[in-house]
């Protein structure tokens, strides 16, 4: 099924997102989570997971979530930033690729790189390592809000990851954010091209509002 607020989302890069944001007050980076290669991109809406330490009275499990995804999904996985266990690896990673799924984005660390790499499958995620989750964290609830790197994220809200990291982007505002990333992308082309043509910056930044860009209003 075709989704236009995607669709839209994903021709902006992450900086013109959080630049329109800031412009509306909301915090909308995921501080500290990196693409474990440079080259990776997504940008879908997101299925959510949040974990929490292993309960040893009763245990739960790791999670068989990724079964169920459509294609276009994008994990997103709330593991409170621990580094110390993984909540994502090899299978998994096979899995949502074949699958078509979006990407996956961590609070925490996943394992397995070298897979995601040659898969091309984007992962997101504040670290690596290679110790496993199991029998020391479990999924707590999944469909619910969760933070990754200070930003909230809900069920269905967009997120968009490129080589700087990733945004989220409130799906009810997801109409107005846009299009101040359009006004936004818009006036940067046209310094871009200002300069090329001979323009100095300081001339064209004033005759295109540059400074007025990201600053929010009242």
């Amino acid at each position: 099924m075709n989704d236009q607020a995607v669709d839209r989302a994903g021709k902006h890069d992450c900086a013109t997102l959080s630049d329109a944001m800031d412009r509306l007050g909301i915090e909308g980076v995921c501080r500290g989570i990196k693409p474990r290669d440079h080259a990776f991109r997504l940008c879908g809406r997101a299925f959510t997971v949040r974990y929490i330490p292993i309960d040893v009275l009763a245990p739960g499990n790791v999670g068989d979530f990724v079964d169920d995804l459509p294609a276009g999904t994008v994990v997103v996985l709330d593991n409170r930033g621990r580094e110390d266990c993984t909540v994502w690896g090899d299978i998994m990673t096979q899995l949502a690729s074949h699958k078509g799924l979006a990407g996956t984005v961590i609070d925490g660390a996943c394992r397995d790189v070298d897979l995601c790499l040659k898969l091309g499958y984007p992962i997101y995620s504040r670290s690596y390592s290679m110790k496993t989750g199991k029998d020391r964290v479990q999924v707590d609830a999944t469909g619910v809000t969760v933070e990754i790197g200070g930003a909230l994220v809900r069920p269905g809200d967009i997120l968009v990851g490129d080589a700087d990291g990733v945004v989220v982007i409130p799906s009810e505002r997801a109409d107005e954010v846009l299009a101040l990333a359009d006004e936004i992308a818009t006036a940067e082309n046209a310094i871009r091209e200002a300069i090329s043509q001979g323009m100095s910056l300081r001339d064209a930044r004033a005759k295109f509002r540059y400074h007025s860009l990201q600053t929010r209003r009242p």
